[in-house]
């Protein structure tokens, strides 16, 4: 019988061909990322193999690498470093391999990545520059007309920093000529699998095409068979093997193999296979029992070597058996089993003492020096095998020699499985600590600072705490106790739970006094006192702390704490933001030189806050383009504060008047919720249609992130009441208010702005009353609920001012200055609770205060004409509303010539801007007011002139002649001679009569 790999591809036809356009788009400088997952033995490899020859053929380079299986913890970024090795070689032609290894040559981290014992430890902030040497490599190695074709097979089996690079690739892709696909098992794939969360973020992004092999329809098997026999088979025969394989390509292909004996083998595929090899010679399948122990594919060198060492004989004649059935196929200086299904059924046939034995066979080889001095085999495959093998003592060094190299590697994750592997280790292994030349708590400190750079902030805090519990000397455990509460810092919501941040001041000032002068433990524990200080308002105590950690750090030299303490003196001197603005500059360079990039990220987060808050909007816009460039290079492009910083970001543009929709593709599902809410700003001022609905779906993550009900819901409320659902948007105006006080505190600055559109809703919906003439006739129950409605919102009105002012007073910010958005959306407030008192006060029966309507709306054009001030330090999108605003009250003074002036600037603005409703909003304010502005006068084709439409429209909602006149801003007499010319013009007796014509005419919508 021949073997699928020498017939033609069966079937499969769509894949092919998807996956050649997809060859194509990268020639033409499309790049694109392919999944394709299916069942083990399904037929992934063999459709891949036909695809890269394919692309060969076509002109394209195919390099194939995989990922291995070590357990729980593998070889950091394999497969990339096999391909780069591959490319250097040639595999993608000579130019490519020259211009491969020239990019190498200058990227320090590329070089580290190639040469196991190159370089000392790297500088965390060379991850990103590692992860863009590999794809600048990947990206030279492909040309126009002949892009490169990368295929990872195996990535069930990638290890964390492989993903790592797997998700920078999808996201980074821009022009380059590339194509990278990634096969995995969907059935070893399951909800707790580490590839599962990659492969759904994967399958977000615009340019990553998912396949889903499927096994073959009964068709496609029968096809597949007859190719294989080279006839079609026996009815019952096929019928056999479709009822068993169930389309699976490499389960047939195995009963076909079995011949006539496969009506008695087992029914599953791991147990046909056994029967296959059971065929073999005893002498192969020694051979190939001791191959299966270093997983589908290893080298021949190393192979022979180990079967030399576990007593197999005449290994030449079993490799070449091997090869002949099939069961193992050459690849280069690798032999690799046909399928790794293969691999796995050997592997279980061994007794344990066997595999323990065989694991030791290898270590024993691999732990020999290589021609370059070097042993062999990498850490971590001597980690394994001296594991598996049980030989302790050798996984205990091997497993801290795979730490230290993950991290020269910039790999926190295995960095962090290797440390813990030690850790594990350590109490059966006598002399762990002489072995190691480390003591059990610098293990489990390098474990817990591993665990805070892989970005697992609890595993760090636990594996510090037990640090410092295994502490019997009373100064070094003082000396711990600022890195512990370091790792405190890094939780969430540490801060918020009652009582932790007292215990922890306390703990430190005890440590303090125990620390001798100038310490670097004691430097830091001054400089981490004066930040946990500041967050229950010591300042007093904060700013002593933070200047003792400046002093003595810039004496002696600890660029890492000169940075914190300063970044901490900063906020606390907030109030002068030219003076904190020269600290965190400063403190940004210490955290430079430190090597502490976090720190380095957070001083630019708080200096590009600092000119934003000051009201410098353009000296902000520029130092939050530094700031994420710099976390680009950093390779920290969603730590916390430059997702901050993308968020201010966002708001920048918001507030300058760039309303363009933006995505959410490449933003890691941890943070898209919050930047979705920080774009609901724009969505709600485009007039998106969805904008409610978006903001409705982020209620479930408001636990998640306080800014996410602060920024979501408050849009949402302004969203609500552009939609006219007023009691909505109050209402949640509350719930948001309620539900922060009890996250955050009861006076959040925010609360200014939820209390500003809160009296904005109460006030549109008073407007919506009066405009409606729901007053009814004096004394009648209609009026008499309308008068306690309005009543009710004038409480609630001045209520929601009041608690805007007692939060700007008790909330203001540190240093006691509101900045010029505070100010401004305070003075919003109170502008829109002056237009709530003049709607009210225009209502019949209502009054309020005793003053006239004139007096009441030039009160409230005098606060619109201070909110437009207000706002003009920048905020485009509000000055255009307030102005609108502005032009509304002018009209209920009587000024119509300056409410022209303004109604025409906003509506500019607000179509400048695409900003829909309020240019729809001052449109119709224009209409009812006669303001000639461009664009509102509309043509009509009926005998009525456009005011007495107007009119028209409103009697037929039941107003009066006096209702009317104030809806439209003209007199009651002016009303009284349109309605009176319309009726004639209608030929209508009465109002009524009028309104029934219009509506058969057409003249009035239904």
């Amino acid at each position: 019988m021949r073997r699928s790999t020498a017939i033609p591809l069966v079937s499969r036809q769509e894949q092919v061909a998807s996956l050649l356009l997809a060859v194509g788009r990268a020639s033409a400088g499309r790049p694109g990322l392919v999944l394709v997952g299916g069942d083990a033995g399904v037929g992934k490899t063999r459709l891949i193999g036909h695809v890269a020859q394919a692309a060969e053929q076509a002109g394209a380079s195919a390099v194939v690498v995989h990922c291995v299986d070590l357990g729980q913890v593998g070889i950091p970024y394999l497969p990339f470093t096999d391909a780069l090795t591959q490319l250097q070689a040639g595999a993608a032609g000579p130019d490519a391999a020259a211009r491969v290894t020239e990019l190498v040559a200058e990227r320090p981290a590329l070089w580290r990545l190639l040469e196991p014992g190159g370089g000392g430890d790297a500088a965390h902030d060379e991850r990103l520059q590692l992860f863009e040497g590999i794809a600048r490599s990947l990206a030279v190695a492909g040309a126009p007309e002949r892009p490169l074709v990368l295929v990872v097979e195996d990535a069930h089996w990638a290890d964390a920093s492989t993903r790592d690079v797997l998700r920078f690739l999808a996201a980074r892709a821009r022009s380059e000529n590339v194509l990278l696909v990634v096969t995995y098992r969907a059935d070893d794939v399951d909800r707790r699998h580490p590839l599962r969360p990659l492969l759904a973020e994967l399958s977000r992004l615009e340019h990553v095409e998912r396949i889903d092999l499927e096994p073959f329809t009964e068709d496609e098997l029968r096809e597949f068979t007859t190719a294989l026999a080279g006839r079609p088979l026996p009815s019952a025969g096929f019928a056999d093997v479709l009822d068993r394989s169930e389309g699976n390509a490499f389960f047939a292909e195995e009963l076909l193999d079995a011949g006539p004996d496969s009506a008695s083998l087992p029914w599953t595929l791991t147990e046909v296979l056994r029967t296959r090899l059971e065929r073999l010679d005893p002498e192969v399948q020694q051979v190939l029992r001791i191959a299966s122990v270093a997983g589908r594919r290893v080298s021949e060198e190393l192979l022979r070597a180990a079967a030399a060492r576990w007593g197999a004989h005449d290994v030449d004649a079993a490799l070449r058996e091997a090869v002949t059935q099939q069961v193992l196929v050459v690849s280069g200086v690798h032999l690799e089993f046909r399928h790794a299904l293969l691999a796995e059924a050997l592997y279980a046939d061994l007794l344990p003492g066997e595999r323990s034995s065989v694991h030791r066979a290898y270590l024993a080889v691999i732990e020999q020096d290589g021609p370059d001095g070097m042993p062999i085999g990498s850490a971590a495959e001597r980690a394994h095998h001296a594991y598996e093998g049980h030989d302790l003592p050798a996984a205990l060094s091997a497993s801290r020699d795979a730490a230290l190299r993950a991290r020269r590697l910039l790999a926190p994750e295995e960095e962090l499985r290797h440390w813990e592997q030690v850790l594990a280790l350590w109490e059966s292994v006598p002399d762990a600590e002489e072995r190691i030349g480390r003591d059990r708590v610098d293990v489990a400190l390098s474990a817990g600072e591993a665990a805070a750079r892989a970005g697992d902030p609890m595993r760090a805090v636990k594996l510090t705490e037990r640090a410092v519990e295994g502490v019997t000397d009373p100064l070094r455990r003082a000396g711990l106790r600022h890195v512990l509460v370091h790792r405190y810092l890094d939780l969430p919501t540490w801060d918020e739970v009652p009582g932790q941040v007292e215990a922890a001041i306390e703990d430190l000032r005890a440590a303090l006094e125990m620390l001798p002068e100038r310490s670097p433990d004691r430097i830091w524990t001054n400089a981490l006192l004066a930040r946990v200080t500041m967050i229950i308002d010591l300042d007093d105590d904060a700013r002593g702390h933070a200047e003792c950690a400046i002093e003595e750090a810039r004496a002696v030299g600890q660029p890492g704490a000169l940075a914190a303490a300063l970044s901490t003196l900063a906020v606390l001197d907030v109030a002068d933001p030219d003076r904190a603005a020269t600290l965190l500059d400063e403190a940004r360079t210490a955290a430079t030189e430190a090597g502490d990039v976090l720190t380095e990220m957070r001083t630019l987060y708080n200096a590009t806050a600092n000119r934003f808050y000051a009201g410098e909007l353009e000296a902000a816009e520029q130092r939050v383009e530094h700031a994420l460039a710099r976390a680009e290079e950093l390779g920290l492009a969603w730590s916390t504060p430059t997702v901050n910083l993308r968020i201010l970001q966002e708001v920048m543009l918001y507030f300058r008047g760039d309303l363009t929709p933006r995505t959410s593709g490449g933003v890691p599902a941890t943070h898209r919720h919050v930047l979705e809410a920080t774009r609901m700003y724009a969505a709600v001022a485009r007039g998106d249609a969805d904008a409610i609905q978006r903001g409705e779906a982020l209620f479930d993550h408001w636990p998640s992130d306080g800014q996410i009900a602060l920024i979501g819901g408050g849009s949402l409320v302004d969203a609500l009441t552009w939609a006219g659902r007023y009691d909505d948007a109050a209402a949640l105006a509350v719930r948001i208010t309620d539900h922060l006080g009890e996250v955050w505190t009861e006076v959040f600055l925010g609360r200014i702005w939820l209390s500003a559109l809160a009296i904005a809703a109460l006030a549109d919906a008073a407007e919506a009353d009066r405009s409606a003439g729901r007053a009814g006739a004096p004394g009648s129950a209609a009026a008499t609920a309308v008068e306690e409605r309005a009543a009710t919102r004038l409480d609630s009105g001045d209520s929601l001012l009041a608690v805007a002012r007692q939060t700007a007073q008790r909330g203001r910010p540190r240093g006691g200055v509101l900045g010029p958005e505070g100010r401004a959306w305070l003075q919003r407030a109170a502008a829109e609770n002056a237009r709530l008192h003049a709607v009210v006060g225009s209502t019949a029966g209502a009054g309020s205060d005793d003053k006239s309507s004139g007096d009441l709306w030039r009160e409230a054009a005098e606060s619109w004409r201070q909110t437009v001030n207000a706002f003009d330090f920048g905020y485009r999108y509000e000055v255009a509303r307030s102005r609108y605003r502005w032009a509304e009250a002018l009209l209920g003074a009587g000024e119509r010539q300056a409410a022209e002036v303004e109604a025409a600037e906003a509506l500019s603005e607000a179509e400048d801007m695409g900003a829909r409703p309020l240019a729809d909003a001052v449109r119709a304010l224009a209409r009812r007011a006669r303001l000639d502005l461009p664009g509102v006068r509309r043509a009509t084709a009926s005998t009525l002139t456009e005011r007495e439409e107007e009119v028209l429209g409103l009697v037929a909602q039941g107003l009066s002649n006096r209702q009317i006149g104030e809806r439209l801003f003209i007199s009651t007499k002016t009303v009284s001679v349109h309605v009176s010319n319309l009726l004639a013009k209608l030929g209508a007796s009465g109002r009524a009569e009028a309104v029934s014509l219009a509506h058969q005419r057409g003249l009035l919508e239904v």
